[in-house]
């Protein structure tokens, strides 16, 4: 989700009322940041944050980090984020392959919200549910891995099923048409786009048990 570059967008990030400067300062310990052992879930690729944000509003008892590589969409996050008063919600600016440099087995959930899907076949290894990261994400769940995907994309998605499975992960739930679901949900910006479109968003929740 690229946008137009912000003026002094990397000064607006940095003076974020939520965002994390130094991430790695706190591998293994951001319950610490938090000031609490509440629970803690991540969105890799979070956008403009709606996701993250109303999430964060809604579980006042879990602790939430959005994650975001692309300045000029964090800086957006920030603006949203900056006058409100959430105690449980982080930003941070990382590519997810270094996610295994800032996360040491402390996180309860990764979700996967419209991913770039790297549709050519040398891409493979960037996608997100890829066996590659799915090897780091083994070393920052804290107990089970847990990942909640969703996206429009159904080549992604059968992708990710079948990765998930040959991982060893449980698929608990699955649809190919959230929005005609009785599972909650709260939307991101593309989710909220594409579903006024008539296009069909797929979700999974998959769960692999620590042995």
């Amino acid at each position: 989700m690229r946008l137009r570059n912000v003026k002094n967008a990397n000064e607006i990030i940095c003076k974020g009322k939520y965002y994390i400067n130094n991430p790695y300062e706190y591998k293994g310990c951001f319950s610490k940041l938090f000031k609490n052992e509440n629970p803690i879930y991540i969105e890799i690729g979070m956008g403009k944050g709606d996701f993250i944000i109303n999430n964060a509003i809604d579980n006042p008892n879990i602790n939430f980090i959005g994650i975001e590589k692309y300045d000029s969409v964090l800086v957006r996050a920030i603006q949203k984020t900056d006058p409100l008063e959430i105690n449980n919600l982080k930003l941070i600016r990382l590519d997810a392959t270094n996610i295994d440099s800032i996360f040491d087995h402390e996180i309860d959930l990764i979700y996967l919200n419209f991913s770039d899907p790297w549709p050519k076949e040398r891409h493979e290894k960037r996608r997100l549910t890829s066996p590659l990261f799915l090897n780091k994400y083994d070393n920052i769940f804290k107990n089970d891995c847990h990942i909640i995907q969703k996206t429009d994309n159904i080549n992604l998605f059968n992708y990710s099923i079948n990765s998930l499975i040959e991982n060893g992960y449980e698929i608990i739930s699955c649809t190919n048409d959230l929005h005609n679901s009785n599972i909650p949900n709260i939307n991101t910006e593309y989710e909220t786009k594409f579903v006024s479109m008539g296009i069909k968003i797929n979700r999974l929740d998959a769960i692999k048990k620590k042995i």
